[in-house]
Protein backbone atom coordinates (compact mmCIF):
# COMPACT_ATOMS: atom_id res chain seq x y z
CA UNK A 1 0.00 0.00 0.00
CA UNK A 2 1.71 3.08 -0.69
CA UNK A 3 1.90 5.26 2.31
CA UNK A 4 -0.76 7.91 1.63
CA UNK A 5 -3.43 4.81 1.21
CA UNK A 6 -5.87 4.52 -1.67
CA UNK A 7 -9.09 5.77 -2.32
CA UNK A 8 -11.45 2.97 -0.68
CA UNK A 9 -14.60 1.31 -3.02
CA UNK A 10 -18.08 1.67 -1.16
CA UNK A 11 -19.23 -1.73 -0.29
CA UNK A 12 -21.86 -1.89 -3.06
CA UNK A 13 -19.27 -1.49 -5.45
CA UNK A 14 -17.26 -4.83 -4.39
CA UNK A 15 -18.72 -8.34 -5.35
CA UNK A 16 -20.50 -10.17 -2.52
CA UNK A 17 -19.06 -13.84 -2.09
CA UNK A 18 -22.21 -15.06 -3.94
CA UNK A 19 -21.47 -12.90 -6.82
CA UNK A 20 -17.84 -13.96 -6.86
CA UNK A 21 -18.75 -18.01 -6.68
CA UNK A 22 -21.11 -17.86 -9.74
CA UNK A 23 -18.44 -16.02 -11.64
CA UNK A 24 -15.86 -18.68 -10.60
CA UNK A 25 -18.30 -21.46 -11.29
CA UNK A 26 -18.88 -20.26 -15.05
CA UNK A 27 -14.72 -19.53 -15.16
CA UNK A 28 -14.90 -23.47 -14.08
CA UNK A 29 -17.45 -24.39 -16.77
CA UNK A 30 -15.37 -23.33 -19.16
CA UNK A 31 -12.06 -24.39 -17.97
CA UNK A 32 -10.31 -22.79 -15.20
CA UNK A 33 -9.54 -25.26 -12.41
CA UNK A 34 -7.21 -23.22 -10.12
CA UNK A 35 -8.29 -20.17 -8.15
CA UNK A 36 -5.86 -18.03 -6.20
CA UNK A 37 -7.06 -15.98 -3.36
CA UNK A 38 -4.78 -13.07 -3.33
CA UNK A 39 -5.14 -9.09 -3.05
CA UNK A 40 -4.49 -6.39 -1.70
CA UNK A 41 -4.44 -8.43 1.60
CA UNK A 42 -7.14 -11.43 1.75
CA UNK A 43 -7.18 -12.04 5.31
CA UNK A 44 -8.74 -8.46 6.27
CA UNK A 45 -11.98 -9.49 4.23
CA UNK A 46 -14.66 -10.64 6.61
CA UNK A 47 -15.51 -14.39 6.28
CA UNK A 48 -12.54 -15.25 3.71
CA UNK A 49 -12.33 -19.00 5.06
CA UNK A 50 -16.05 -19.25 4.29
CA UNK A 51 -15.24 -17.46 0.32
CA UNK A 52 -12.58 -20.19 -0.03
CA UNK A 53 -14.75 -23.19 1.08
CA UNK A 54 -17.23 -22.06 -1.45
CA UNK A 55 -14.98 -21.72 -4.45
CA UNK A 56 -13.47 -25.22 -3.38
CA UNK A 57 -16.83 -26.46 -3.67
CA UNK A 58 -17.80 -25.68 -7.15
CA UNK A 59 -17.55 -28.83 -9.76
CA UNK A 60 -14.35 -28.54 -11.47
CA UNK A 61 -12.57 -26.35 -9.39
CA UNK A 62 -9.43 -28.69 -8.13
CA UNK A 63 -7.04 -26.30 -6.35
CA UNK A 64 -7.58 -23.09 -4.03
CA UNK A 65 -3.99 -21.65 -3.05
CA UNK A 66 -3.65 -18.29 -1.12
CA UNK A 67 -0.84 -14.90 -1.88
CA UNK A 68 -0.76 -13.29 1.86
CA UNK A 69 1.56 -10.68 2.86
CA UNK A 70 1.81 -13.16 5.78
CA UNK A 71 1.13 -10.61 8.90
CA UNK A 72 -2.66 -12.27 10.15
CA UNK A 73 -1.54 -15.64 8.58
CA UNK A 74 -0.56 -17.89 11.58
CA UNK A 75 -3.84 -17.07 13.56
CA UNK A 76 -5.65 -17.88 10.17
CA UNK A 77 -4.44 -21.13 9.05
CA UNK A 78 -6.24 -23.73 10.72
CA UNK A 79 -9.11 -22.13 9.46
CA UNK A 80 -7.74 -21.54 5.85
CA UNK A 81 -7.05 -25.39 6.01
CA UNK A 82 -10.27 -26.42 7.12
CA UNK A 83 -11.59 -24.60 4.52
CA UNK A 84 -9.50 -25.54 1.38
CA UNK A 85 -6.34 -24.29 1.08
CA UNK A 86 -3.66 -26.60 -0.37
CA UNK A 87 -0.71 -24.07 -1.01
CA UNK A 88 0.25 -20.70 -0.14
CA UNK A 89 2.43 -17.73 -1.06
CA UNK A 90 3.87 -15.41 1.11
CA UNK A 91 5.12 -11.46 -0.12
CA UNK A 92 8.12 -10.62 2.00
CA UNK A 93 10.28 -8.36 0.51
CA UNK A 94 13.24 -8.46 3.21
CA UNK A 95 14.80 -10.62 5.98
CA UNK A 96 15.64 -7.93 8.09
CA UNK A 97 13.28 -6.36 10.96
CA UNK A 98 14.19 -2.57 9.90
CA UNK A 99 14.01 -2.54 6.88
CA UNK A 100 10.40 -4.39 7.01
CA UNK A 101 9.45 -1.93 8.71
CA UNK A 102 10.91 0.65 6.53
CA UNK A 103 8.92 -1.06 3.54
CA UNK A 104 5.61 -2.41 4.75
CA UNK A 105 4.98 0.84 7.41
CA UNK A 106 4.18 -1.94 10.21
CA UNK A 107 6.21 -3.43 12.58
CA UNK A 108 5.04 -6.83 11.94
CA UNK A 109 8.30 -8.85 10.91
CA UNK A 110 7.88 -11.38 13.72
CA UNK A 111 4.81 -12.08 13.01
CA UNK A 112 4.50 -12.75 9.12
CA UNK A 113 7.81 -15.00 9.81
CA UNK A 114 5.57 -16.80 12.68
CA UNK A 115 3.26 -17.53 10.14
CA UNK A 116 5.75 -19.01 7.57
CA UNK A 117 6.87 -21.36 10.12
CA UNK A 118 3.48 -22.29 11.01
CA UNK A 119 2.44 -22.51 7.39
CA UNK A 120 5.74 -25.36 7.09
CA UNK A 121 4.70 -27.10 10.48
CA UNK A 122 1.18 -27.52 9.09
CA UNK A 123 2.19 -29.09 5.69
CA UNK A 124 2.23 -26.19 3.44
CA UNK A 125 5.15 -27.52 1.10
CA UNK A 126 6.31 -26.18 -0.33
CA UNK A 127 5.68 -22.57 0.50
CA UNK A 128 6.45 -20.24 -1.48
CA UNK A 129 8.20 -16.89 -0.97
CA UNK A 130 7.51 -13.93 -3.34
CA UNK A 131 10.49 -10.76 -3.33
CA UNK A 132 10.05 -7.92 -5.31
CA UNK A 133 13.79 -7.26 -6.08
CA UNK A 134 14.68 -2.89 -6.13
CA UNK A 135 18.36 -2.06 -6.57
CA UNK A 136 18.71 0.39 -3.58
CA UNK A 137 16.42 -1.31 -1.44
CA UNK A 138 17.39 -5.02 -1.19
CA UNK A 139 18.77 -6.46 -3.89
CA UNK A 140 21.90 -6.95 -1.32
CA UNK A 141 19.97 -9.99 0.42
CA UNK A 142 19.33 -12.16 -2.67
CA UNK A 143 22.16 -14.41 -0.53
CA UNK A 144 20.43 -14.15 2.51
CA UNK A 145 17.33 -15.30 0.99
CA UNK A 146 18.89 -18.39 -1.10
CA UNK A 147 20.16 -19.33 2.65
CA UNK A 148 16.86 -18.75 4.34
CA UNK A 149 15.54 -21.85 2.29
CA UNK A 150 18.50 -23.94 2.70
CA UNK A 151 16.81 -26.14 5.26
CA UNK A 152 13.06 -24.51 4.57
CA UNK A 153 10.46 -26.44 1.97
CA UNK A 154 10.24 -23.16 0.60
CA UNK A 155 10.70 -22.07 -2.62
CA UNK A 156 11.86 -18.34 -3.02
CA UNK A 157 11.38 -16.60 -6.43
CA UNK A 158 12.81 -13.55 -7.12
CA UNK A 159 10.59 -11.05 -9.11
CA UNK A 160 11.12 -8.27 -11.43
CA UNK A 161 10.12 -4.44 -10.33
CA UNK A 162 7.31 -3.75 -12.71
CA UNK A 163 5.72 -0.51 -13.23
CA UNK A 164 2.26 -0.94 -12.23
CA UNK A 165 -0.19 2.26 -11.71
CA UNK A 166 2.11 5.04 -10.05
CA UNK A 167 4.59 3.25 -7.94
CA UNK A 168 7.44 5.78 -8.95
CA UNK A 169 9.03 2.72 -10.90
CA UNK A 170 12.15 4.01 -11.67
CA UNK A 171 14.83 2.25 -14.38
CA UNK A 172 17.49 2.82 -11.92
CA UNK A 173 15.85 0.49 -9.45
CA UNK A 174 15.45 -1.87 -12.16
CA UNK A 175 17.32 -5.29 -11.60
CA UNK A 176 16.91 -7.77 -14.14
CA UNK A 177 16.79 -11.28 -13.28
CA UNK A 178 20.09 -12.40 -15.48
CA UNK A 179 21.77 -10.41 -12.77
CA UNK A 180 20.16 -11.61 -9.76
CA UNK A 181 21.21 -15.17 -11.48
CA UNK A 182 24.57 -13.87 -12.06
CA UNK A 183 24.64 -13.23 -8.10
CA UNK A 184 23.52 -16.13 -6.70
CA UNK A 185 25.64 -18.56 -9.53
CA UNK A 186 29.38 -16.68 -7.80
CA UNK A 187 28.18 -19.08 -4.79
CA UNK A 188 25.71 -21.65 -5.72
CA UNK A 189 25.70 -23.74 -8.94
CA UNK A 190 21.79 -23.49 -9.59
CA UNK A 191 20.44 -26.60 -11.77
CA UNK A 192 17.27 -25.98 -13.64
CA UNK A 193 14.06 -28.06 -12.52
CA UNK A 194 11.35 -28.49 -15.26
CA UNK A 195 8.72 -26.36 -15.52
CA UNK A 196 5.09 -26.81 -15.30
CA UNK A 197 3.20 -25.92 -18.29
CA UNK A 198 2.16 -22.12 -18.26
CA UNK A 199 4.75 -21.27 -15.40
CA UNK A 200 6.07 -17.77 -15.11
CA UNK A 201 8.54 -19.04 -13.04
CA UNK A 202 12.23 -19.96 -14.40
CA UNK A 203 12.71 -22.92 -11.38
CA UNK A 204 16.30 -24.11 -10.04
CA UNK A 205 17.77 -26.33 -6.99
CA UNK A 206 21.00 -25.98 -5.46
CA UNK A 207 22.57 -29.52 -4.22
CA UNK A 208 21.77 -29.69 -0.66
CA UNK A 209 19.12 -27.21 -0.27
CA UNK A 210 15.69 -28.31 1.31
CA UNK A 211 14.49 -24.74 -0.70
CA UNK A 212 14.48 -23.98 -4.24
CA UNK A 213 14.85 -20.81 -5.88
CA UNK A 214 12.37 -19.34 -8.68
CA UNK A 215 13.14 -16.29 -11.69
CA UNK A 216 10.13 -14.20 -12.62
CA UNK A 217 11.09 -11.65 -15.53
CA UNK A 218 7.73 -9.86 -16.91
CA UNK A 219 10.45 -6.93 -17.47
CA UNK A 220 13.43 -8.12 -19.50
CA UNK A 221 11.45 -11.58 -20.65
CA UNK A 222 7.65 -11.25 -20.85
CA UNK A 223 6.05 -14.24 -20.80
CA UNK A 224 2.68 -13.12 -22.48
CA UNK A 225 1.95 -15.71 -24.92
CA UNK A 226 2.25 -18.86 -22.55
CA UNK A 227 0.44 -16.87 -19.52
CA UNK A 228 -2.55 -18.49 -19.19
CA UNK A 229 -4.04 -16.19 -15.74
CA UNK A 230 -7.17 -14.40 -15.79
CA UNK A 231 -7.60 -11.77 -12.99
CA UNK A 232 -10.88 -11.21 -11.55
CA UNK A 233 -10.77 -7.30 -8.97
CA UNK A 234 -12.57 -7.51 -5.41
CA UNK A 235 -14.92 -4.57 -7.93
CA UNK A 236 -15.36 -6.97 -11.12
CA UNK A 237 -13.41 -6.38 -13.42
CA UNK A 238 -11.87 -9.36 -15.46
CA UNK A 239 -8.13 -8.42 -16.84
CA UNK A 240 -5.76 -10.67 -18.55
CA UNK A 241 -2.84 -9.28 -17.35
CA UNK A 242 -1.16 -6.87 -14.08
CA UNK A 243 0.69 -4.73 -16.76
CA UNK A 244 -2.11 -4.11 -19.07
CA UNK A 245 -5.44 -1.34 -18.17
CA UNK A 246 -7.54 -3.89 -20.79
CA UNK A 247 -10.90 -5.06 -18.53
CA UNK A 248 -14.29 -5.94 -18.64
CA UNK A 249 -16.56 -5.60 -15.89
CA UNK A 250 -18.62 -8.51 -14.86
CA UNK A 251 -20.11 -6.91 -12.28
CA UNK A 252 -22.12 -4.99 -14.67
CA UNK A 253 -22.86 -7.47 -17.03
CA UNK A 254 -24.16 -9.76 -13.58
CA UNK A 255 -25.98 -7.03 -11.86
CA UNK A 256 -27.80 -6.00 -15.10
CA UNK A 257 -29.22 -9.54 -15.26
CA UNK A 258 -27.22 -10.93 -17.80
CA UNK A 259 -27.70 -15.28 -17.94
CA UNK A 260 -24.82 -17.75 -17.62
CA UNK A 261 -24.33 -18.42 -21.39
CA UNK A 262 -24.33 -15.30 -22.38
CA UNK A 263 -22.08 -14.14 -19.52
CA UNK A 264 -19.43 -16.99 -21.14
CA UNK A 265 -19.84 -15.49 -24.54
CA UNK A 266 -18.89 -12.53 -23.05
CA UNK A 267 -15.73 -13.45 -21.38
CA UNK A 268 -15.33 -15.80 -24.52
CA UNK A 269 -15.32 -12.33 -26.75
CA UNK A 270 -13.00 -10.43 -24.10
CA UNK A 271 -10.66 -13.18 -23.46
CA UNK A 272 -10.22 -13.36 -27.53
CA UNK A 273 -8.82 -9.66 -27.65
CA UNK A 274 -6.09 -10.47 -25.47
CA UNK A 275 -2.88 -8.68 -26.03
CA UNK A 276 -0.06 -10.80 -27.51
CA UNK A 277 2.36 -9.15 -24.76
CA UNK A 278 2.21 -6.26 -22.26
CA UNK A 279 2.84 -2.71 -23.76
CA UNK A 280 6.72 -1.48 -23.42
CA UNK A 281 8.22 -0.15 -20.14
CA UNK A 282 7.86 3.58 -22.35
CA UNK A 283 4.47 3.36 -22.35
CA UNK A 284 3.82 1.61 -19.18
CA UNK A 285 4.98 4.80 -17.12
CA UNK A 286 2.13 6.77 -18.82
CA UNK A 287 -0.71 4.21 -19.09
CA UNK A 288 -3.47 5.37 -15.59
CA UNK A 289 -3.73 2.19 -14.03
CA UNK A 290 -4.95 0.63 -10.90
CA UNK A 291 -2.42 0.03 -7.96
CA UNK A 292 -0.94 -3.09 -7.61
CA UNK A 293 -3.30 -3.21 -4.19
CA UNK A 294 -6.07 -2.44 -6.26
CA UNK A 295 -5.25 -5.10 -8.74
CA UNK A 296 -4.04 -7.74 -6.74
CA UNK A 297 -0.24 -9.49 -6.29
Amino acid sequence: MPPEGIELKDKEEILGFEEISRLVGLLAEMGVEKVRITGGEPLVRKGVETLISQIRSIRGIKEVCLTTNGVLLKEKLPALKDAGISRINVSLDTLKPERFRSIALRDRYDDVLAGIEEAIRLGFAPLKLNVVVIRGMNDDELLDFVEFVKERPIQVRFIEYMPVGDNGWDRSAFVPCSEMRRVIEERHRLIPISSVAHSTSEDFRIDGFLGTIGFIAPISNPFCSSCNRLRLTADGSLRTCLLNPFSLSLRDLLRNGMGDEEMKEAIAEFLNGKHWQHPPIEELLYLKDRRMAEIGG
